[in-house]
């Protein structure tokens, strides 16, 4: 068999910015029920440590500390949240033209009760729920934020049958 070295990686986490670490971490843990892995923590700049040294490594000097959480989805990709004392503070602007991260996606069979929960929990709606083939699958979608303006999907299926031919087709 030949050896392929170029197999599928797996996704592991994502990092996102918010204003408030404690908000966050309420927020999603108790609206996306995503598990906390390690509570909100202090970090320091200090090179003593490999994690002091790797935080001065990927952000410079230019800081004194921040607060980080870790949390995970049910699928076990992690959700690290990072809230820097200096930083702006207002939700970003929704540049999806712009070269960047965009957005990310979670899933969620119930995607009515799902929205419905993120705007009671200060989140918004974007759009509309869809249907991506409203002839062929059941598989609804709909943008929206969380209370910081960071923008996000929902998806009702895995990407995988979402876009694959065939499925769900009548």
């Amino acid at each position: 068999m030949k050896n392929n070295k170029d197999y599928p990686k797996s996704f592991s986490h994502i990092g996102i910015t918010v204003p408030d670490i404690n908000k966050a971490v309420d927020f999603y843990s108790k609206v996306m029920g995503w598990y906390v892995i390690m509570p909100p923590s202090k970090v320091k700049k200090e090179a003593e440590t490999a994690i002091g040294q790797m935080c001065i490594d990927v952000f410079g000097e230019d800081w004194t500390e921040f607060d980080i959480a870790h949390l995970s989805t049910s699928d076990g990709i992690g959700v690290e949240l990072f809230s820097f004392p200096h930083g702006v503070k207002e939700a970003p602007e929704f540049s999806p033209f712009n070269t960047g991260l965009f957005h990310f996606c979670i899933q969620d069979p119930n995607i009515e009760e799902l929205i419905a929960k993120i705007v009671a929990n200060g989140g918004k709606q974007r759009m509309p729920i869809r249907e991506y083939y409203p002839e062929d699958k059941p598989f609804k979608m709909c943008y929206v934020e969380d209370p910081f303006g960071i923008v996000f999907e929902i998806y009702t299926h895995s990407y995988e049958l979402t876009y694959s031919s065939g499925a769900y087709a009548k």
